[in-house]
């Protein structure tokens, strides 16, 4: 049975159908991906930055005559 001949295929075969027949469906998807990637590894670095240098930050420096902030 030749693998041309037969129907339904597997995931790729659907990704590949929806995502990248069509050039502006694929370039959209390829920007879209990037974006949400990028928002996502700054979101990550920035939570880790935060919990490594707590009470290092400038924001943690009391002033004379002020309360600490408490966040």
């Amino acid at each position: 049975m030749s693998s041309t001949s037969r129907r339904g295929g597997g995931l790729s075969d659907v990704l590949y159908r929806v995502l990248m027949r069509r050039t502006p469906v694929y370039v959209t998807f390829v920007i879209v991906g990037a974006l949400v990637g990028e928002r996502a590894v700054d979101y990550g670095v920035h939570k880790l930055w935060e919990k490594n240098n707590v009470g290092k930050r400038f924001e943690d420096i009391p002033v004379l005559g002020q309360r600490p902030s408490e966040s």
